[in-house]
């Protein structure tokens, strides 16, 4: 028989269930994700840094875990909140179950949760800091804990998870650009996409000075994803400054859209409960065309549809059609523009794959005028 655990809120609120994955105790903020597969990209995406994830969808690891799949060398979350877990898992690319690979990197999980009341509870009163541990804890003392734990607000978590030394990732076929990609918690899939559009990509350390970049030959500059607060990010914005100064063409997914607004200018703010999830609309400003996005992030740029105040050189690009929020600027001048969403769709829809193939447009005309002014 599982052993018994609980899940408990900072604000008190515990739900029940039964051990999942690792023994242990582990703290983090608890969100929500909404994707009905995909759980696998979820546990190793490096934005997930310093959270507890709970999925919606009742049924999680009906397909079992593979090494394919991972976004990074491991699971990234703090911990795994899910309602139901099958006795059996079925996949031809299955190399163990879902349990065991979360036992196997030592992730604390906990099963049998109530995860709409749980959901509920965080749309209302907000994603909050929490801890897995079991059942027969003493709860005063585990709220107490709780309660220590620094908020999300202020944190910069993206070293945590960036690479510690530069690496390339080589084009597929032949090369056409060098781009350099700034490791804020960058998934696999982001880079392989790039790769695929004939770049080879050089992968950096989130603390990679400006004067080290001005020191490489690269085309264009691709900001990545990431964990934490984008206000407590303060040294990249420096670098996107010079860059955008000597018109390099600059691509901004999640944590680096929210660093490029705020390089020019614009806030930053910390949502409710966030959006994570495969299925969440976003309006294109341009044609009115509605992408269905695949998301997860807890912060955002301050701003609506029609300007984003403190940033003149910007505008909004794409509108969020759930609660209208900013999800995509790009700079009125030069090569720079950013989406909140993950265009990678690793899980998730491609509706939005494109944002790749303009940076490799913007990239190709900073090229050909190069030529032309030689």
């Amino acid at each position: 028989m599982a052993e018994a655990a609980i899940l408990m809120l900072e604000d008190g609120r515990v739900f029940r269930g039964s051990r999942y994955g690792a023994p242990g105790v582990v703290f983090g903020e608890v969100v929500f994700n909404t994707s009905m597969t995909g759980y696998q990209e979820v546990l190793t995406d490096p934005s997930y840094a310093g959270q507890i994830v709970t999925m919606t969808y009742p049924l999680i690891g009906n397909y079992g875990a593979n090494h394919e799949d991972q976004e990074s060398a491991g699971p990234c979350v703090a911990g795994f909140v899910i309602h139901e877990a099958p006795p059996l898992h079925s996949n031809w690319r299955a190399e163990e179950s879902l349990g065991a690979y979360l036992q196997r990197h030592r992730v604390v999980g906990i099963t049998g949760v109530d995860q709409r009341a749980l959901t509920r509870h965080i749309r209302s009163a907000g994603a909050m800091r929490g801890a897995i541990a079991r059942a027969d804890t003493d709860e005063s003392e585990l709220l107490r804990q709780i309660q220590a734990q620094p908020k999300m607000a202020g944190l910069d978590l993206s070293c945590g998870v960036s690479t510690v030394e530069p690496y390339t990732v080589p084009a597929v076929r032949a090369k056409r650009f060098d781009v350099l990609a700034f490791d804020l918690g960058v998934k696999s899939h982001s880079l392989k996409l790039l790769a695929e559009r004939g770049c080879e990509v050089t992968v950096l350390p989130a603390l990679t000075a400006t004067e080290d970049i001005f020191g490489r030959d690269f085309d264009g500059l691709f900001i990545s994803n990431g964990p934490g607060d984008p206000e407590a990010v303060g040294h990249v914005l420096e670098t996107i400054r010079a860059l955008a100064d000597n018109d390099t063409p600059i691509f901004g997914i999640c944590l680096g859209h929210q660093l490029i607004a705020r390089a020019f200018g614009a806030s930053t703010y910390k949502l409710l409960y966030g959006h994570r999830g495969g299925n969440h609309p976003v309006r294109r400003l341009a044609d009115g065309a509605v992408e269905i996005t695949a998301q997860n992030h807890g912060f955002a740029v301050q701003g609506d549809e029609d300007e984003i105040p403190g940033a003149a050189d910007l505008r909004p690009t794409h509108i969020n059609l759930n609660d209208r929020t900013i999800e995509g600027l790009e700079h009125r001048n030069k090569p720079i523009f950013s989406v909140q969403y993950h265009p990678e769709s690793a899980p998730g829809p491609h509706d939005s794959r494109y944002l790749f193939d303009r940076l490799i447009e913007d990239m190709a005309a900073r090229e050909l005028a190069s030529a032309h002014n030689a």
